[in-house]
C-alpha cells in the first residue's frame, strides 16, 4: 500500500513537472537563456543611423537578450535597393546567395514580393490585441498587404514628409510683394506664389530678361502624385486578390500636371542636384518638400558662389494639399519583416520588436535618425523634444522643427501608402520620373527658344497648353500601364 502511495505520489510529481514545462515552452516558444538563440537581421542604415541601431542590438543582447536566450547579429546591406536584391536572391536561394536572414528591412513592395514566395510570417500570432492597439493605426494598415494577409510588416521607424522654407529670403520677397506664407498650404498657392517669386527676381535685373529663379522644388515626385491622386479622389493602382486596376482620370491628372509640369516648365521649379537641399544651399530654390530624415539637411547658409555665403533662417511648414480637398501625408519608411523558419526564431524576433518600439527606446532612435516613433504615445513633439535634451541632439534646430510638424501631420492628416502587388516598384518609378523627366525636357526646349530670341510668353504657351496636354496624357497613359503590368 505505501508502494502504490509512493508510486502515485512521483506519478503526480512527473505530471506536474511535465505540465509546468510543457507552460513553460508554450510560453517562451522554446527560448532556452542557457542555449541561446541567434537571429540575424539585414538592413539598409548607414552612418549615423547605422550606428545607433548597434548600439541598440547591444544594449539588447546584454539585457532582454541575455534573459531570455536571444542574441541578435545584424548587417547593412548599403542601399534599400541592394537589401531588397540580396533578400529575394536568399529568399529564392539562387546561386552564390547568402542564406537568408531571420528579419530584414522592406518597404511594401518587396515585403510582398516575399510573401508571394510563402515565406513571411504573419505576426499577429506573436503580438495581443492590446499591444497592437498601442500603434498607429496607419502603420500598421500598411504592414497588412492585403485585407486577408495578417500583419506582415512590422513597424518599427516611419517617415513623412514636411516643407523647408528659407525664411530668410522669403521675409524679403514676401515684404516687396505682399505674399503670407498661408498661400504656401495649397499646390495651386504654391505653384502662384512661385510665379511671383520669378518674376520678382526677374525684375531684380531689368536689364538681362527672363533671369528670374525658381521658387520650389521636391524630393520625390512619385510621393505627390500618388497622394495627390488619392486626395483628388482616386488611387492610380487598386490591387485586390493580386488583381491590378490602373485608374488615369483625365481631370485627376490634368490638376496633377497643372500643378507641377506647368509651373516646372515655366521655370518657377527646379531639381537641379541630387537632392532638393543641394539646390537649396546655392540659392537656387528656396523652398523644398523633402521627407522628415531629409530635413536634417536643410542649410543653414546660402553659397552663391565662392565669394558670398550668407547665414539664413529656416521655417518648417506643413505639405501642401489640394484645394478643396481632405489633407493628406504620406507614411514610408521601412518596417521589418520576419522571416519563416522555426517557432523559437519567430518568437524571438517578436520579442526584439516589442523591445525595439518601445516608447523611450523608439525616441532615442528617433532623434539620432530623424524617423518617426511608431506608438500612439510616442508621437508627442514634447516626449520628441525632451528625447532631443537627453540624446545631445539640441544643435539640430531643423530636424527638431521638422519632426513637430511631421507629429502634428501624423496626428491631423489621413496617412496614405499604397498597396503593393507584382509590379507596384516599376510603376512607382514611372511616376516618379515621367513627370519630372517631360517637364524638364519640355524646359530646357522653351529656354532655348527664349533665349534665341522668341517671345516668353508665346512660346511657353505652346508647352502648357491644352494641346500639349492631351498629347502629354496619352503617352502618360500608355506608359503608366506598361510600367505596371497591364
Amino acid at each position: 500500500m505505501k508502494k502504490k502511495r509512493l508510486i502515485s505520489a512521483v506519478s503526480i510529481f512527473c505530471l506536474t513537472v511535465i505540465l509546468f514545462s510543457g507552460c513553460g515552452k508554450k510560453q517562451n516558444h522554446g527560448l532556452n537563456p542557457n542555449e541561446p538563440t541567434t537571429i540575424t537581421i539585414w538592413h539598409y542604415y548607414n552612418g549615423v543611423q547605422q550606428e545607433n541601431f548597434d548600439n541598440m542590438i547591444l544594449e539588447f543582447n546584454e539585457t532582454v537578450g541575455h534573459e531570455q536566450g536571444i542574441v541578435v547579429k545584424a548587417r547593412s546591406k548599403g542601399s534599400i535597393s541592394d537589401l531588397a536584391d540580396s533578400v529575394l536572391a536568399s529568399l529564392r536561394q539562387d546561386a552564390d546567395a547568402e542564406t537568408a536572414p531571420d528579419m530584414f528591412a522592406a518597404y511594401a513592395e518587396t515585403a510582398y514580393i516575399a510573401d508571394r514566395m510563402g515565406c513571411v510570417v504573419d505576426l499577429t500570432q506573436y503580438f495581443t490585441e492590446e499591444e497592437l492597439a498601442e500603434y498607429v493605426s496607419g502603420y500598421l494598415a500598411e504592414g497588412n498587404l492585403n485585407e486577408e494577409s495578417g500583419l506582415k510588416i512590422f513597424p518599427t521607424a516611419k517617415s513623412t514628409e514636411v516643407m523647408m522654407l528659407n525664411l530668410t529670403d522669403w521675409q524679403t520677397f514676401a515684404k516687396a510683394k505682399g505674399v503670407s506664407v498661408e498661400a504656401l498650404s495649397t499646390w495651386e498657392g504654391l505653384a502662384e506664389t512661385a510665379e511671383k517669386y520669378y518674376e520678382y527676381t526677374d525684375a531684380l535685373t531689368p536689364d538681362v530678361p527672363n533671369d528670374g529663379k525658381a521658387f520650389f522644388g521636391r524630393d520625390s515626385v512619385a510621393n505627390y502624385m500618388l497622394v495627390g491622386a488619392k486626395q483628388l479622389g482616386q488611387e492610380f493602382f487598386a490591387a485586390e486578390n493580386g488583381n491590378v486596376t490602373i485608374h488615369t482620370d483625365e481631370e485627376m491628372i490634368r490638376r496633377l500636371w497643372d500643378c507641377y509640369y506647368v509651373p516646372y516648365v515655366k521655370g518657377f521649379y527646379c531639381s537641379s542636384r541630387r537632392f532638393r537641399s543641394d539646390d537649396a544651399k546655392v540659392g537656387i530654390i528656396i523652398a523644398m518638400v523633402c521627407s522628415t530624415t531629409g530635413a536634417a539637411y536643410f542649410p543653414e547658409a546660402v553659397t552663391l558662389n565662392d565669394e558670398y555665403t550668407y547665414p539664413i533662417e529656416g521655417l518648417v511648414l506643413s505639405v501642401p494639399n489640394f484645394k478643396g480637398t481632405e489633407p493628406y501625408v504620406v507614411q514610408q519608411g521601412a518596417g521589418m519583416v520576419v522571416v519563416k523558419s522555426e517557432e523559437k526564431k519567430e518568437y524571438a524576433c517578436s520579442v526584439f520588436l516589442k523591445w525595439f518600439t518601445e516608447k523611450e527606446r523608439s525616441i532615442a532612435f528617433s532623434v539620432n535618425s530623424g524617423y518617426l516613433p511608431v506608438k500612439k504615445e510616442a508621437n508627442d513633439f514634447s516626449a520628441i523634444s525632451a528625447g532631443f535634451q537627453t540624446e545631445g541632439n539640441t544643435g539640430n534646430n531643423a530636424l527638431l522643427s521638422a519632426m513637430e510638424t511631421a507629429v502634428s501631420e501624423i496626428n491631423s492628416y489621413q496617412l496614405y501608402a499604397a498597396k503593393p502587388y507584382e509590379k507596384s516598384a516599376q510603376a512607382r518609378d514611372f511616376l516618379d520620373t515621367y513627370i519630372q523627366q517631360t517637364a524638364q525636357t519640355a524646359h530646357d526646349a522653351a529656354a532655348s527658344r527664349i533665349k534665341n530670341g522668341e517671345n516668353r510668353e508665346d512660346v511657353l504657351s505652346e508647352y502648357v497648353s491644352d494641346e500639349a496636354f492631351n498629347s502629354w496624357y496619352a503617352d502618360f497613359v500608355s506608359g503608366l500601364q506598361k510600367a505596371g503590368g497591364i
